[in-house]
């Protein structure tokens, strides 16, 4: 299948996946900071519970309303340019909270941090497109998506740890430090592959010859770009089936604690040792089967579309698992089902992001992602509110989880049979210039 032997090739695309999957991993310790100092900064400068509510939203808000833009700006700038100021703010919007004074300034640091981590995973994404072959892109976009996951086994701890030894402001301290670290790491070393003179001509040739994503912008224009790509069923399937993903992991990453502690009558550090499992079982199986799994098959000549719509298919199918949760008081019990519904979605997720570059025209692979993490964001923003408003409701997680299990049907048949074949979508048709008046 690839003639090249891979013993022979250098190995910086590795490199630069690794430096992506830290930024997605910091990205998200920036983000989770907030909850775990939300006791001492309520208590600090007497918040209400919907002062609480507001501050927790304004990330999510301006981070989803700028998803579609962020892409097209990418589009047109590439990654290298956009993830640079990107990494820059976000340490920034970190330092802003530490030394905020009260509410006000630290909701106006969430609406920063939301437009400084708007283009990570779009960037993540476009850059791996460019980076990587096809048959590699599995686990180079598992690398940074299980970051995501993991940043729950390791970020809450170690933000935690540091909130409660030296106060709040201390762990906003900690968080600006790595956000300026990555900004560093990320500005000495990601160009892209035909920019970096450390990359050799042999590693260029292999990974352009196994299908890399062009690199620049389209000639069609940006808007005319968004146009062609939302008339595209491809782009509705992989849109409304992500969104159905975001429901359900947003509700997990919002709600578990809080499930186990008022269902499950745990204690709050207990229950942070109970929802670090399922994140756990999640980053495993984001890596080994939305990654290495995936490469492996399609290397050993297996057809790439059906190898990548079968994960992702069974992957929605195991999320079904939620609806074990609503059948159980034992907490035992309760944490397998949903280890097997995040376990399913996890592995489902990189093949999620690894299709923007692989089904989008040239100069197209950052709308689409970011079409497609404006729906993913908006129904993670909607599952802690509707969860909250049933749980107040009903005094019970049930039928939040059923809620969740239905949206994911619903994604299911997206990915099914609106999808279709994984395979680009043709380039746009650029403007013809206006004929010339007749004589």
């Amino acid at each position: 299948m690839h003639t090249t032997t891979l013993t022979n090739i250098p190995r910086r695309r590795w490199g630069i996946g690794a430096l992506l999957g830290a930024g997605v991993l910091i990205n998200y310790i920036d983000r989770i900071g907030l909850s775990v100092a939300a006791p001492q900064i309520q208590d600090m400068f007497a918040l209400s519970p919907v002062q609480m509510g507001l501050l927790f939203s304004a990330f999510a808000w301006s981070y989803s309303l700028l998803q579609i833009p962020v892409g097209m700006v990418m589009d047109r700038f590439g990654p290298t340019r956009v993830g640079r100021w990107g990494a820059f703010l976000w340490g920034l919007a970190a330092v802003i909270t530490a030394l905020s004074s009260g509410f006000a300034g630290i909701f106006a640091a969430r609406i920063l941090l939301g437009i400084a981590e708007a283009p990570a995973f779009p960037v993540s994404s476009k850059a791996t497109g460019y980076w990587f072959p096809r048959h590699e892109r599995g686990m180079a976009t598992a690398i940074f998506d299980a970051a995501a996951k993991f940043s729950n086994v390791i970020g809450v701890p170690l933000v935690a740890v540091t909130v409660v030894a030296f106060g709040w402001r201390w762990g906003f301290g900690l968080t600006a430090v790595l956000s300026f670290s990555y900004f560093v790491a990320f500005y000495c070393f990601y160009r892209d592959p035909s920019a970096d003179t450390r990359l050799s001509s042999e590693e260029l040739h292999y990974i352009q010859s196994g299908g890399a994503a062009p690199e620049g912008p389209s000639e069609a224009g940006a808007m005319n770009m968004l146009g062609y790509l939302l008339s595209k069923s491809k782009v509705w399937g992989l849109t409304i089936g992500f969104a159905a993903y975001g429901y359900t992991f947003y509700l997990f990453l919002t709600w578990l604690p809080g499930y186990l502690v008022q269902t499950m009558h745990m204690s709050i550090l207990k229950s942070a040792g109970f929802a670090a499992i399922p994140w756990a079982f999640a980053t495993l199986t984001d890596l080994f089967v939305g990654g290495w799994l995936i490469d492996h098959l399609i290397s050993r000549g297996k057809d790439e579309s059906l190898v990548r719509k079968t994960v992702l298919v069974c992957g929605m199918l195991m999320g079904l698992a939620v609806f074990g949760a609503t059948q159980t008081t034992d907490p035992a019990w309760a944490i397998f089902w949903i280890s097997i519904a995040l376990g399913g979605l996890a592995s489902a997720a990189p093949v999620g992001w690894s299709l923007p570059s692989l089904i989008a025209p040239k100069g197209g692979a950052g709308t689409i992602g970011g079409i497609m993490n404006f729906a993913n964001n908006l129904m993670g923003a909607a599952a802690p509110i509707v969860t909250g408003m049933i749980v107040g409701a009903t005094n019970s997680f049930s039928n939040a989880f059923a809620v969740a299990g239905v949206i994911l049907v619903i994604g299911i048949i997206a990915f099914v049979f609106v999808l279709g074949k994984i395979e680009p979508i043709p380039d746009p048709q650029p403007h013809a210039p206006a004929p010339l008046p007749a004589h």
